[in-house]
């Protein structure tokens, strides 16, 4: 499972204040504003962020801690929108050492933008994401500079061999990986559209897996344009990371497992989860 080691916060790396391995919106009435407007309020501070993120990036400038403070910025933009947010489990992975795949259900735009604060205070980080989030204008440019892992999603056997070759690389690196094995991002848990590729990877590059349950859709998906949706300040943010796994045989167990995690917390959460048979096999 690996030695566990006392968390030490990474020099320059912005983030939350972490009690006990948690973090918990303050108590306290929002803006008026914010309570008749929540998603202009929002994406007023939102918009700013990004684009100096994206500058920074052009010039070769958006290192991790500059990814570390415009996340951090856009978690406080959702608080200053009236989201309330809750981050539990983060000891389970900074008292880790060595890098990990942490493995989630993708519920909306929120968690891609939140997590790096969250992790990048303890370990370097990357996303794999689809192809077409490094050629969005202003963002791309932001997404590139993270040297991600990139799949298209036209070819699965395609897409395994570049999250094997590329995330395997940049964990014997020391960068750990965000996985999102769904298709697409969606409000509901259905395991059987959730493939084990995170497995995989660990597996490979032996290093533990972090189960991480999200439910994120307080940040809705657009109609128009998916990354901008409704602010919903009556629907809590949930993020809990899971205690570490390591791969054993096929991963099969493993991958159970991170299901399991991922379905009972959001069924707690009060999340939409489609019951039925297990994972697609792959």
């Amino acid at each position: 499972m690996g030695q566990a080691v006392p968390a030490v916060q990474r020099e320059g790396i912005a983030s939350p204040a972490f009690v006990a391995g948690a973090y918990r919106t303050a108590a306290g009435p929002a803006t008026p504003l914010a309570r008749a407007f929540p998603g202009l309020r929002f994406y007023s501070l939102a918009g700013p962020i990004v684009w100096r993120a994206s500058r920074l990036a052009i010039h070769g400038r958006y290192d991790d801690a500059a990814w570390s403070r415009s996340s951090l910025g856009i978690l406080r933009a959702l608080e200053a929108a009236g989201v309330r947010l809750e981050i539990t489990g983060v000891d389970h992975f900074r008292t880790l050492e060595g890098p990990c795949v942490f493995i989630g259900n993708h519920m909306s735009t929120l968690e891609t933008f939140v997590l790096p604060t969250v992790i990048c205070a303890s370990k370097r980080v990357t996303f794999v994401v689809k192809r077409e989030l490094t050629n969005y204008p202003v963002f791309g440019h932001v997404m590139r500079a993270r040297d991600p892992v990139v799949v298209g999603r036209s070819n699965p056997r395609d897409d395994l061999r570049a999250v094997l070759d590329g995330g395997t690389e940049r964990l014997r690196a020391g960068i750990s990986i965000v996985v999102f094995p769904q298709t697409t991002r969606t409000p509901i848990f259905d395991p059987a559209a959730f493939n084990s590729i995170g497995v995989k990877l660990a597996k490979k590059a032996q290093v533990p897996v972090v189960p991480v349950a999200l439910r994120t859709d307080a940040w809705g998906n657009g109609r128009i344009v998916k990354d901008i949706g409704r602010i919903d300040p009556a629907t809590a943010v949930h993020i809990e990371f899971g205690k570490p796994l390591r791969v054993q045989g096929t991963g099969a167990a493993e991958h159970q497992r991170v299901l399991d995690f991922i379905r009972e917390r959001l069924r707690a959460w009060g999340g939409t989860v489609v019951e039925g048979p297990g994972p697609a096999a792959e």
